[in-house]
């Protein structure tokens, strides 16, 4: 299948990023502009946030801190840009979360994750997102119109009229969920229609297991890629296809700083290394810096065999909320942050907790060289004051904790 690349997504990698360094003091002080970020970013000279070691040093904004943010300052909390009556569209996501669409051309950044699936111009999408209150249907309108693709506007619902709609109108591509593409490709089969042209399809809002990927194409859709976005964010990444073949990891937006930062605090983790998805967003009607996903994952290192030069992830690998409930109280990732913060020798820590229930144990596991015996001692103690809880301190060789970005394991049997 052949691919067309921008200029930009061909950059060598020092361009890239230099060129995204370059213009960090200009969105920082463009967001300053705004009420809400006036406030997490006050006191920030915009001039000195100049490279990813100052982008640190800056507050994390979590997703899970919209709602209040929104209720504060409604419509968007502050964060917008652009007044909020003279955007393209308003958006309702359950929650209630609120979300903006500016007027600018593709405003999602969805044309590209379409362009790797191989669309053109001239090409047919049915379009199976809901157009009821939420972008995801509009992320799909934007790009194609960008793209010079037409739609049909199917939305979800309504499955035996989407594969009439399949078998009349001829589309060359699918775009929604994966689980409502199989309901559709099931009932084409129980009614005998040739839905055969869906030759492609563009997934996401759902995980895509490889079981399912394989069932696609045993069900006559060969080219099927993942995509990761946000409502808050738009396209974040997307897989790509070489001579039709899948390739390995998600390559990142061109418009985003990525960051992976060790769940609970701020602070970036080694490359590889499982952590908490942040972006910074340069999107000119509302930016976002520092925005914590709360999603998990990791970079994959290397450069994807399609030609696109930018970091590559491994996909969306679960939630950082790792909020855990010991002996009746919460015990949060960024305590465990503040642990570490005391205790600079530890490299890196896992909490446990096992037992029965009503009967909790928790096992503070620190990767650490050389710690004396006095030491565990010092963040058994620490452990205690910040989460109000007895816990041991297990002190284990550098790299032998899991890589999967978790900081706190529930282990307990609950039988």
């Amino acid at each position: 299948m052949s691919d067309t690349l921008d200029f930009l997504e061909q950059r060598h990698p020092l361009q890239r990023e230099a060129d995204l360094m370059n213009g960090l003091p200009q969105l920082i002080a463009r967001a300053q502009a705004a009420t809400g970020w006036g406030r997490i970013l006050h006191g920030v000279a915009a001039g000195e946030i100049r490279d990813r070691a100052a982008l640190a040093q800056l507050p994390l904004t979590r997703k899970s801190d919209l709602h209040e943010l929104q209720a504060q300052q409604p419509p968007f909390g502050g964060l917008n840009t652009t007044p909020h009556r003279q955007l393209r569209r308003l958006y309702v996501s359950p929650g209630a979360i609120f979300d903006p669409e500016g007027y600018g051309q593709d405003w999602w950044r969805f044309s590209r994750p379409m362009r790797a699936l191989g669309l053109r111009a001239g090409d047919l999408i049915q379009n199976c997102f809901t157009y009821h209150f939420t972008p995801a249907a509009f992320m799909v309108e934007g790009a194609a119109s960008k793209l010079g693709c037409a739609v049909i506007p199917a939305g979800i619902g309504q499955t035996e009229l989407q594969v009439q709609a399949m078998s009349a109108l001829r589309p060359d591509a699918y775009v929604g969920t994966p689980s409502f593409l199989k309901i559709i490709i099931e009932k084409a089969r129980e009614m005998g229609a040739d839905i055969g042209t869906v030759q492609r399809a563009l997934l996401s809002a759902e995980a895509l297991p490889p079981s399912l990927r394989q069932w696609f194409h045993d069900n006559g859709v060969p080219h099927v890629l993942q995509l990761y976005a946000s409502a808050d964010v738009g396209n974040i990444a997307y897989e790509s296809l070489s001579n039709g073949r899948l390739n390995p990891g998600m390559i990142l937006d061109e418009d985003l700083i990525l960051e992976i930062v060790r769940p609970g605090s701020g602070d970036p983790v080694a490359a590889g290394e499982v952590g908490e998805v942040v972006l910074t967003s340069f999107n000119p009607d509302y930016p976002l810096i520092r925005f914590a996903t709360g999603d998990l994952s990791a970079v994959l290192e290397g450069v994807s065999p399609c030609g696109r030069t930018n970091t590559r992830i491994k996909g969306w690998m679960g939630r950082a909320d790792q909020v855990t409930k010991v002996r009746g109280m919460f015990v949060h990732p960024s305590q465990l942050a503040e642990v570490l913060k005391r205790h600079p020798q530890v490299l890196k820590a896992r909490l446990v907790v096992s037992g029965a229930m009503a009967n909790d144990v928790m096992t503070l596991h620190c990767e650490a060289q050389d710690a004396p015996a006095l030491a565990a001692e010092q963040i058994a103690d620490s452990l205690r004051e910040i989460t109000k809880l007895r816990g041991e301190v297990l002190f284990v060789a550098p790299g032998s904790l899991p890589n999967d970005g978790k900081v706190i394991e529930d282990a307990r049997k609950y039988e």
